[in-house]
Order: structure tokens, then C-alpha cells, then sequence
């Protein structure tokens, strides 16, 4: 009893050095340094690597499912106009600019690091592997999940040739031979990595040297590759003006076939455009046609058709008997079937008011009742219907203002509006209420809307998916698989191991024919079994790894 109360004082801390002993109890903290290598150990792990991988590829899926804005921004201007709102907000988390928004950057650098921190390591293990030798034959081998034993004049020298035909590495002691092979699977997991990685460099130094840019141009008009020319110019940070490459191209002509009858109407066959192209500017031109994953090329520099539609041609005269505009007025398509299209006509220069013109295209008119629709994409009997609106314009505000929106609230309508209008007929002219001048429909024209793309990361992109490719193969195709061949007098005892996990059945095949070869017997010849060794003895040896019980097979 005065035993347990002595050592209950002595345990028991005094109020003059508890705070001492708490101190010296307390856990120590990991500091900046512990945390930052956990942080990069949890980054470069296996697993952060496949996550990553996985909202890699999920954060493209919208890229896919939205129009893009370095794609076709005409289609990004539809959307803001059927779905403002919904438009608005999609614009706000980078929808229509996936590719180049901030979290889809941080996943690729975050993808890139956790990569290379995985791979590189295993890069300096795997080239330590490949110098190692073939551990040394265990002692019983009859315990090994493959074995087998014969009697024969089998010599050590005898044995190591011939699993060297089969491109075994082998090492050779005094009564037994190590061989081993399999180490392109490890290879190709790591060239699937490596690929992996220079796939993703590939793609940023496109990024960064690269240049993209989107164009829409009417037939009979032309283009120089000048940024100016641009509609929307997406550059590289590392690209200046002075190294686009300087070639120019004018449109001849655009040709869209489309199915005439049947179930199908309507759909597109084939889209064609004519180019004159000059490749520099003291070359001569060359035609060039234009098709759908048919780009033009000029000195790595690419040329894609990704869309067209209709530029009817106008001739508006002011109230004064003026000229004030005349020329095509390219149109964006509201409905892909008929091609039914909507474009608006600003003319600033007409006095002593300024017009805006609301226009719908019928590319081929029909009337339905009281109104007209378009049953067809083809320009077979083309008519415009027009809605015509005088006063400020607003251009000179310094607002920015889309060539594909007229805002009608500071204007006045000239004349009574009709939801549908008499459409006019190419070589119609509509005279404007109030004496504010003319409009003429004059002719159709079609405008075709390309996109540029310079990037030097293309082909080393295709020559790392491709080696990707091949490394995936070889890894999920080759076994990892040792071979121990032991002679006793007469009496020859082989030992087969494999690495990979589930690899066991093919290698039993494989196995089979070695031994079938170290006896020097054919195929048809049965293998000799003779009772199994004690297994009482040591089976351990330099450099082996340890077998599995779980391994081995039911004949033991």
C-alpha cells in the first residue's frame, strides 16, 4: 500500500513543473518544410495521378458539348442569342473557352507535375533493375509454383544456351542456371508515362508558340494572314506579328450539295470552296480546293473549312438619292434544315436619318398560309424579308455592338411592321416610309468561315500518342517470368516464377515448352514426374523473392 502511494506521488506532477512536463509531451508540428513534402509526396502519388488524369478528361467533356469560341464563335453568338441567360452564365465558369480558362490550365499543370514526379523515380529504379543479375537458383524447386524434374545428361553450359535462344538473360553457377525475362513490361508502362508526359508538353509548347485565329469570308473577297485580318486572334505568348506566315487567298468560289428527295432532304453531301492561293507575296497563285478535314497547308500553317452560310448582296439609297451602302451582309443560320437566316444591315452614312435594316433569309421560299418558309437548304428560289428602322444608331457611343444585333429601342419602325412581311425577290426594291430612300435586294453570295492554326507541338503530340500506344501494349502483353534450372548427377529439376499477377495460366503454357526443350524432347513426348523432393529442405537463396503460399500449385 505505501508502495502504490509512493508511486502515485512520484507520477503525479507538481503544479510547479506541469507546464513543463506538458511542453515536453506535446506532439511536434510538421513545420513548413514536413508540410511541403507531404504535399508533394501526395501530389507525385499514383493515385493523386489518376485523379487528376480523370478530371483531366472530364473537364474536356465540355469542350465538346459547347461551342467553342477559338472554334466558331458564329455559334457562340447564336447561343448568347437564343439563351441569354443561360449563355451568361455558362460564359462565367469559361464554357465556351474551355481550353484556355484558369481551372483547365491548373489541372494540366497539376497532371503534369504529379506525372513526372511518379515517373522519374521509377525511371532511375527500372535502369538499376536492368543492370542486376538473375537472383540465384533456390535450393528446392519443387516448391515453386512451376517444376518439373527429369533424368538426363543436361550440362550447365547446355542449359544456358538454350534459354538464351529464347532471349533469356541468364547467369550460370556450378550446378544450376538463373534466367530471366520480361522487363519490356515495366518499359512500356514507363514509355506509356513518359509519352503521357511529353504528350502534355507537346500540347503546352503548341500553346505557347502557336497561334489560332478565326475568319469569315464572303466569295469574291480575299484574306492576308495579318492579325488585323482577324476576327478573332488567339496568340501564343511567344508569337509576334512578324511571324505569321505571310501568305494571302481569295475565295472563287463555294459549292454546299445537299440530298434532294427522299427521307433525307436536306442533308448536307459535301462543301467545297475554291481558293487562289499565294503562298508568299511575290509567288504566283495557285487554286486550291477547300474541303472539310481537308486543310490547306501552307509551311505548317493550316487552313480548316468549319462553317458557311448566306451573304445576300443589298444597294441602299438614302433619302437623298444617295448610295449609302451596298454590298454583302453575311447571315447566321437559325435553322441548320432550311437554313432560314437572320442578319442585320447598319448604315450610318444615310441622311438625314440613319437605317437599320432587320433582314430574314429563305434560301428556297414556299408560302404556307398567310406566311413564307424556307423548305430547303439549297438557294433554289432565295427571298428576303426585311424590317426597316430609322434613327441613332448608337455606333458612335464608343459601345462595342455586334454586326449580328440591331438594338431597335432608340429606333423608329418606318412603316407598319408585319411579323411577316411580302418578301422580295432577287432585283425587288422596297421603297422605306416616310421618304427615308430605298432598299434592293441585288443577289446571293455565301460566306465560308475558317480557322487558322499554327502548332509546333502537332507532330511531336502524334509521335508521343503513338509511343503511348506501344507502351500500353507492351505492358499489358508482356510477363515478367524467372526460370531456375538445378542439375543433380542425372537428374534435372526446373523452377518457373512469374511476376506478373494473373499471369500464371499463360506461363504454365510457356514453361511447358522450356522444359520440353532443356530435356531435348519433342512436343508429343510426355514430361517426367517423379515424387516430389523433401521439402523439409531449405529452399531460401541470395536475392529471391519470397513465393506466395496463395501460389502455389494444388499438386503440392
Amino acid at each position: 500500500m505505501t508502495k502504490k502511494n509512493e508511486t502515485t506521488e512520484t507520477t503525479e506532477p507538481s503544479e510547479a513543473t506541469g507546464a513543463t512536463e506538458e511542453r515536453e509531451t506535446r506532439p511536434v508540428g510538421l513545420g513548413v518544410v514536413g508540410w511541403l513534402r507531404w504535399g508533394w509526396r501526395t501530389l507525385t502519388s499514383m493515385r493523386t495521378a489518376l485523379i487528376l488524369l480523370f478530371l483531366f478528361a472530364l473537364g474536356s467533356v465540355p469542350g465538346s458539348i459547347y461551342p467553342q469560341r477559338s472554334v466558331d464563335p458564329g455559334r457562340v453568338a447564336r447561343y448568347f442569342q437564343n439563351s441569354p441567360t443561360e449563355a451568361e452564365w455558362l460564359d462565367r465558369f469559361w464554357m465556351f473557352d474551355v481550353f484556355t480558362s484558369p481551372w483547365f490550365a491548373a489541372i494540366y499543370l497539376l497532371l503534369f507535375l504529379s506525372l513526372a514526379g511518379c515517373v522519374f523515380p521509377r525511371v532511375v529504379v527500372h535502369f538499376k533493375e536492368l543492370r542486376k543479375k538473375p537472383p540465384a537458383a533456390p535450393r528446392n524447386l519443387r516448391r515453386l509454383p512451376q517444376n518439373a524434374a527429369f533424368d538426363g545428361d543436361l550440362t550447365v553450359e547446355e542449359a544456358a544456351a538454350r534459354l538464351r535462344r529464347d532471349r533469356f538473360r541468364v547467369v550460370t553457377g556450378p550446378d544450376w542456371v538463373a534466367a530471366e525475362k520480361g522487363y519490356l513490361r515495366e518499359t512500356g508502362n514507363l514509355l506509356f508515362h513518359v509519352s503521357l508526359l511529353a504528350l502534355l508538353f507537346a500540347v503546352g509548347a503548341g500553346a505557347l508558340f502557336g497561334y489560332r485565329g478565326n475568319v469569315l469570308v464572303v466569295e469574291g473577297e480575299g484574306f492576308s494572314n495579318t492579325v488585323a485580318a482577324y476576327d478573332r486572334f488567339i496568340p501564343g505568348q511567344q508569337v509576334s506579328a512578324e511571324s505569321l506566315e505571310p501568305f494571302s487567298f481569295t475565295v472563287k468560289d463555294f459549292q454546299a450539295t445537299y440530298i434532294a428527295s427522299g427521307e433525307k432532304r436536306g442533308q448536307p453531301l459535301d462543301y467545297s470552296a475554291t481558293l487562289s492561293v499565294q503562298d508568299t507575296p511575290t509567288s504566283g497563285p495557285r487554286d486550291v480546293e477547300l474541303k472539310v478535314n481537308e486543310p490547306l497547308d501552307v509551311n505548317g500553317t493550316l487552313t480548316y473549312l468549319i462553317g458557311h452560310g448566306y451573304a445576300p448582296t443589298f444597294k441602299v439609297v438614302d433619302g437623298k438619292g444617295n448610295t449609302a451602302f451596298e454590298g454583302p451582309v453575311p447571315c447566321l443560320a437559325g435553322d441548320q434544315m432550311t437554313y432560314t437566316s437572320e442578319c442585320v444591315i447598319k448604315v450610318p452614312d444615310a441622311q438625314s436619318d440613319q437605317l437599320g435594316f432587320l433582314v430574314r433569309f429563305l434560301p428556297t421560299t414556299v408560302p404556307n398560309g398567310k406566311a413564307w418558309v424556307s423548305v430547303f437548304p439549297g438557294a433554289a428560289n432565295p427571298t428576303v424579308q426585311i424590317f426597316p428602322f430609322s434613327g441613332d444608331l448608337g455606333l458612335k457611343s464608343g459601345q462595342p455592338q455586334s454586326v449580328y444585333q440591331l438594338d431597335t429601342k432608340s429606333l423608329k419602325p418606318l412603316g407598319k411592321m408585319s411579323a411577316q412581311p411580302t418578301p422580295l425577290n432577287v432585283g425587288d426594291t422596297k421603297e422605306l416610309a416616310d421618304g427615308a430612300g430605298t432598299i434592293q435586294f441585288t443577289g446571293v453570295k455565301e460566306w465560308i468561315s475558317l480557322q487558322m492554326a499554327y502548332d509546333p507541338g502537332r507532330l511531336p503530340a502524334l509521335i508521343a500518342a503513338a509511343l503511348a500506344v506501344i507502351g500500353l501494349v507492351l505492358s499489358l502483353t508482356v510477363q515478367r517470368r524467372r526460370v531456375w534450372v538445378r542439375m543433380k548427377g542425372r537428374q534435372v529439376t526446373v523452377g518457373g516464377l512469374t511476376r506478373t499477377e494473373g499471369g500464371g495460366a499463360s506461363f504454365a503454357e510457356e514453361f511447358a515448352e522450356i522444359v520440353t526443350k532443356l530435356r531435348g524432347a519433342t512436343p508429343s513426348e510426355p514430361s517426367e514426374h517423379p515424387e516430389p523432393e523433401d521439402r523439409s529442405e531449405d529452399v531460401s537463396a541470395p536475392d529471391r523473392e519470397p513465393v506466395s503460399p496463395s501460389t502455389r500449385s494444388s499438386e503440392e
